[in-house]
């Protein structure tokens, strides 16, 4: 019997680019969440399945032009909910208050008090939040109490006075809002009144049991050796034992650090890995190609062609049958891949899986016990599975490899000068103590030649650029600032020892506006 692994906290998303935040700060309160669409959300209730609590989220659109029937969440007068921005204004309107396109507006950083002697333990009275609203409650419904107001005099919270809902304009979720964490925790304690059931073992015992339903069926995993593909497998191996087969494919666009780390996984884990080696396959189907897209897709499609003609021959040769395939996905990867329904409140940012049309090719069930957790509690399970803490806090990589860094076409002395000079880069991070400085680290070679001097000559050669960047999940990232002194390390063993480069330079674009990789 499949088991029900819904959360305590349901946050309905409304398209707010915070509602990720709203999740991932739940959690770290030590409760659990999980984003759904409005109309998800009205099937469970419809089929008599209920949260504990009840979030509404921000969003782009305006209550104004929204038409639906949200008396299918009220009809329950003691399930807490939280309005948050766009959600508040449509607690407003639906209990009767009266919401008023906005003139001026709020944006950013505010001002907030609270007001009519409501307080909240270890907050201040006024503080610094971050709004993102035009329209606003003017006037408050009948039974709700004004528990926040702005600095330009509108109302930013609202308490019911005898249901448990309330209401924020602004987002505590996102880190600008100063004490928005401890806001959170007072309705999820004490308005919801909720225990805390999330943390590392709940974590554990989630995933564990999402693989017990698989039984004794033969699972293959996509290996790649990052950390999601990696602790998937080694919680699955734990339940699945022999039943589990890792296939790594070597694309030809991997670093030499990733050729490094499968020889060490195989070697000191418990993993069956099998390397299958499709360097020239890949290479000779992307030759003359330097469209990003049309690299993207052919390295997608090569990679199904490969992978299904290894495990078909080793189906054959092995005489069992797959029935699962195993994947490190992660609950971002969940939500974008998800349409978010009910007048396309949101858009769909990723269209494909981990290893997009596999399954459906291969007639194969997915298994994805992390497909609730986000990379840092992936990472901390890792630990609790006692990884090694240099492969557990691996910096991420691409699934395309280098085919996305390098730009243009790519060819046997693009690739070998993307690998030379990120493993000096790799190395000189080690050396210099500075590699958990950072959450990204890598070179991009570009396809654009500059005069240099080299020896006694001139030469016109190549371009590396280095890439660095902090970040939390990659939603967003700041350029990391180094040392002039590392990075002129860096700069001149590239030089020197990278043939065909003759300048390096580094990026110090934040996302946004820019992406964290080039392509």
């Amino acid at each position: 019997m499949k088991k029900n692994f819904a959360k305590k906290i349901w946050i309905i998303d409304f398209g707010s680019q915070y509602t990720q935040l709203i999740t991932r700060k739940t959690r770290e309160l030590g409760y659990s969440s999980e984003i759904i669409s409005l109309d998800e959300c009205h099937k469970r209730f419809t089929e008599g399945s209920l949260p504990e609590c009840l979030v509404l989220s921000g969003g782009p659109q305006s209550v104004f032009e929204d038409t639906f029937d949200y008396s299918f969440i009220f009809k329950n007068a003691k399930l807490p909910v939280l309005g948050i921005c766009y959600g508040m204004q449509l607690l407003g309107k639906y209990f009767g208050g009266v919401v008023e396109k906005g003139i001026i507006g709020e944006y950013g950083n505010a001002d907030i008090h609270f007001t009519n002697n409501f307080k909240i333990p270890s907050t201040p009275t006024n503080m610094s939040v971050w709004m993102s609203h035009s329209d606003h409650v003017s006037k408050v419904p009948a039974d709700f109490d004004v528990i926040m107001e702005s600095s330009n005099k509108l109302v930013s919270g609202i308490r019911h006075q005898k249901l448990p809902i309330m209401g924020l304009q602004f987002h505590p979720e996102v880190e600008h809002s100063k004490h928005g964490k401890s806001i959170l925790n007072y309705f999820y304690a004490k308005v919801a009144n909720l225990t805390k059931d999330w943390n590392a073992s709940e974590m554990l015992e989630e995933a564990f049991d999402m693989v017990k339903e698989v039984g004794d069926k033969k699972v293959l995993c996509a290996f790649s050796g990052g950390v999601d593909s990696l602790v998937a497998a080694t919680l699955s191996h734990k339940i699945l034992g022999d039943n589990l087969h890792c296939f790594f494919v070597d694309n030809g666009l991997l670093r030499t650090q990733d050729y490094i780390h499968i020889e060490k996984l195989k070697k000191n884990t418990t993993l069956n890995i099998e390397v299958i080696d499709a360097k020239d396959d890949f290479l000779n189907a992307l030759k003359g190609q330097s469209d990003p897209e049309v690299k993207r897709k052919t390295i997608g499609k090569m990679f199904i062609e490969i992978f299904e003609k290894k495990v078909k021959e080793y189906e054959t040769s092995h005489k069992i049958h797959f029935e699962y395939l195993l994947q490190g996905t992660l609950y971002p990867d969940v939500i974008e891949s998800s349409p978010h329904i009910n007048g396309g409140k949101s858009v769909t940012i990723k269209s494909h899986h981990n290893v997009g049309g596999l399954p459906e090719r291969m007639k194969l069930k997915l298994l994805e016990p992390l497909r609730h957790l986000f990379k840092d509690e992936v990472r901390e399970m890792g630990m609790s599975l006692n990884l090694k803490r240099d492969w557990v806090y691996r910096h991420p990589f691409p699934g395309p490899g280098l085919g996305v860094r390098i730009l243009g076409e790519i060819t046997p002395k693009a690739i070998k000068a993307c690998q030379d000079s990120d493993q000096i880069l790799y190395e000189e991070l080690m050396e210099a103590k500075l590699y958990h400085s950072t959450w990204q680290a890598f070179t991009v070679f570009l396809p654009v030649q500059t005069v240099g001097v080299k020896g006694d000559g001139r030469a016109y050669e190549n371009v590396i650029c280095l890439r660095m960047v902090n970040s939390s999940d990659g939603m967003t990232a700041n350029w990391s600032h180094f040392p002039h002194e590392f990075l002129e390390v860096v700069s001149r063993r590239i030089t020197n020892e990278v043939a065909g480069i003759t300048r390096v330079v580094y990026d110090i674009t934040s996302k946004p506006p820019g992406t964290i990789e080039w392509e």
